[in-house]
């Protein structure tokens, strides 16, 4: 039943984090918990967001008679609850301030959480559905309308590739990142083992053009690789100003399940410099067009920068990794700080092996898109 549903959401119990009558808990503990409750949530709430799509998308579910009790749950139970949540949340952590222990990066990610929980939305037939939803909840009878606020599945069990990105589609993002900005500081510590970051900033370059081949069998060995920098060691004339050697990597747009890594040794060259026979080339802009609704290039020129020490191996350890550990520190500092990354239409990373590509890589890029 759909009210069930509502209770499965992993929401803060605040009698457990303030403690029961008369226990003293510090502030150092409270925050701990709260982390500790964005940690669980991180890992049930996607799925319930998921079985709320394919609730509203069940036309069965939203004959006349069913209406009024799916409007409770959806408005009151579950919309309603969050944005007593976030309220909650922001008062509790405004009182830990004092210790220095919060992330300042949750403010952000609640103001927007609860801007979408408002009907804020960037897509003008979405934010239209959302807004006739609040005026007149029978028009959820239309399954187009009903499209526009569920989206589409993106759990293990749903598509790879978004069509329809919906309003549920948006609060589970905003809700991830409230949970993001609680326990990714402290995870980004803990996966620290055996090097450490002596660096991380966000870097916007002008537009940009990425030159190099595919990791293939000829770029394999160090002797290939070597070969292929040569050739760009004679464009000194369209060097970018980033001219560290880089394994430049995506998905030509896909999601990761639906399409393959593919790996590009090369280098950032001046926009539209001339691309060696033999070579590919990507471009790189400063902005989205707004007009391009395509998945892949161009992608964008905007980033994340993390330069790493320590022992090579430790940093490039896969085991308890979803990638490596630098990409995922890299990662989880973004997550951590609220920065969007356009995963997975612009979506690219990149190893940077400062010392020459017969070295190893100890910086990592990844693409961000930072608001203005």
């Amino acid at each position: 039943m759909p009210f069930k549903m509502a209770d499965e959401f992993y929401f803060i119990d605040w009698d457990e984090i303030d403690g029961q009558a008369g226990e003293k808990t510090g502030d150092k503990e409270k925050y701990a918990k709260i982390i500790n409750w964005a940690g669980k949530a991180r890992g049930r709430n996607p799925e319930i967001f998921d079985a709320l799509t394919g609730w509203m998308l069940d036309d069965s579910e939203w004959s006349a008679e069913k209406l009024p009790e799916n409007e409770r749950v959806l408005t009151r139970d579950i919309f309603a609850r969050f944005k007593n949540q976030n309220a909650g949340l922001r008062a509790h952590l405004k009182k830990l301030e004092p210790a220095d222990i919060v992330n300042p990066a949750v403010y952000r990610a609640l103001d927007l959480f609860d801007e979408a929980l408002d009907g804020a939305m960037r897509d003008e037939k979405t934010r239209g559905a959302i807004a006739a939803m609040r005026a007149d909840f029978s028009v959820m009878s239309g399954r187009k309308v009903r499209e526009l606020i569920a989206g589409q599945k993106t759990g293990p069990e749903g598509v790879n590739d978004v069509q329809i990105f919906g309003y549920v589609n948006h609060l589970k993002n905003l809700d991830a990142g409230v949970q993001w900005a609680l326990f990714m500081p402290e995870a980004v510590k803990s996966q620290q083992k055996g090097f450490k970051l002596d660096s991380f900033e966000y870097k916007k370059m002008p537009a940009i053009r990425f030159i190099g081949r595919e990791a293939d069998d000829s770029t394999a060995g160090i002797t290939g690789r070597k070969k292929l920098f040569e050739v760009l060691n004679e464009m000194p004339g369209f060097k970018s100003g980033f001219d560290f050697d880089i394994l430049f990597m995506h998905h030509y747009g896909l999601c990761v399940d639906a399409g393959p890594w593919h790996g590009f040794w090369g280098r950032f060259m001046k926009e539209g410099a001339p691309v060696p026979d033999g070579f590919i080339h990507f471009d790189l802009t400063p902005q989205r067009d707004k007009n391009d609704f395509n998945a892949g290039p161009p992608f964008i020129s905007q980033f994340a920068y993390a330069v790493f020490s320590g022992d090579d191996e430790a940093m490039h350890k896969r085991e308890g990794f979803d990638s490596d550990a630098m990409y995922d520190v890299t990662r989880n500092i973004i997550l951590g700080q609220g920065v969007m990354i356009p995963y997975p239409d612009k979506y690219w990373t990149a190893e940077v092996f400062t010392g020459g590509c017969d070295k190893h890589s100890r910086a990592y890029m990844f693409g961000v898109e930072i608001e203005d």
